[in-house]
């Protein structure tokens, strides 16, 4: 893990930047936040590793965000990876105890695509949708001089971010989000990934989004602590249905055991569960991979 907080290579890359790490600090470190500390590290392996290594000797709202990492993992430790400065790849440390009972902290990576969503749109203008349980999809505009007579020129949700919730020895909850910020077409990863800049963002300046992003993490968080982590009251349920593009889709759940559901997603219930609709009748789907079998 190397630090980037000296500036001995500032502008080595005009069209991308490093983080400001002294301004980020100042922007969200302040006397009753919720972020206590902000690192940015040029490179490392996993930022949520490091954190969840680290947690015993962090105090709550730690951030520790890297220029680039070489073993960023998402969901089923999928590997993933990224140009340096292309994106933002973060953790941040939380405790919700004892004020949120252990049995509603299943709701943080939904909380957390909520506060995610809700940063980007005030800060790149881009409306960012959730894939349950924990993916960020962005609409990336067709080339118009390969669109055929009456074709829609967006394409389908492509996957532009995802969120990991991992849980420490010491109890703590540490929450990774990578986002894809200016690739372009031809650093995608896969056909079906994309990023803010090719759904036409307004700002890709990260420092900007890095600081909506957490601001609205922390008002999030603390909307749903200060609710005893209850999903309707703090109106998390309401707002992550009303940005979920999984709702009102035919999807396919993969399910732990090689088995799996199909049906319509109707409902995300207080558990932060999805509800399908199926032939056998309506049942609730806590883990799995959903795979959209139509758009919405």
């Amino acid at each position: 893990m190397t630090s980037s907080d000296v500036p001995d290579n500032r502008w080595s890359d005009l069209g991308r930047p490093p983080l400001n790490a002294t301004a980020l600090r100042r922007a969200l470190l302040r006397p009753g936040a919720l972020w206590t500390s902000l690192d940015v590290v040029r490179t490392t392996g996993s930022t949520n590793t490091d954190l969840v290594r680290r947690a015993a000797e962090l105090p709550e709202g730690a951030v520790l965000v890297a220029e680039e990492q070489s073993a960023a993992r998402g969901r089923l430790d999928r590997q993933w990876s990224a140009p340096a400065r292309s994106g933002l790849f973060f953790s941040v440390l939380l405790r919700p105890g004892p004020e949120v009972p252990i049995e509603r902290w299943g709701w943080l990576p939904l909380l957390t695509g909520v506060a995610v969503a809700t940063g980007l749109s005030r800060s790149a203008g881009v409306d960012t949708a959730l894939k349950w349980p924990n993916d960020l999809l962005v609409r990336v505009p067709k080339d118009s001089d390969k669109l055929r007579p009456g074709e829609a020129p967006f394409e389908d949700e492509r996957k532009a971010g995802g969120i990991l919730a991992e849980r420490a020895d010491d109890g703590a909850v540490v929450i990774g989000i990578g986002l894809n910020v200016s690739l372009s077409a031809e650093e995608l990863p896969v056909p079906t990934a994309g990023s803010l800049a090719l759904a036409g963002a307004v700002s890709t300046d990260r420092d900007t989004l890095l600081r909506a992003v957490l601001r609205s993490l922390e008002h999030w968080y603390g909307e749903w602590r200060a609710a005893g982590g209850d999903p309707a009251a703090s109106r998390l349920q309401e707002a992550y249905a009303a940005g979920c593009s999984t709702l009102g889709r035919s999807v396919r759940a993969e399910l732990p055991g090689d088995t799996s559901l199909t049906g319509e997603a109707v409902a995300v219930d207080g558990d932060g569960r999805l509800v399908l609709a199926t032939a056998q009748g309506v049942q609730p789907v806590g883990a799995g991979d959903i795979v959209h079998l139509r758009p919405a």
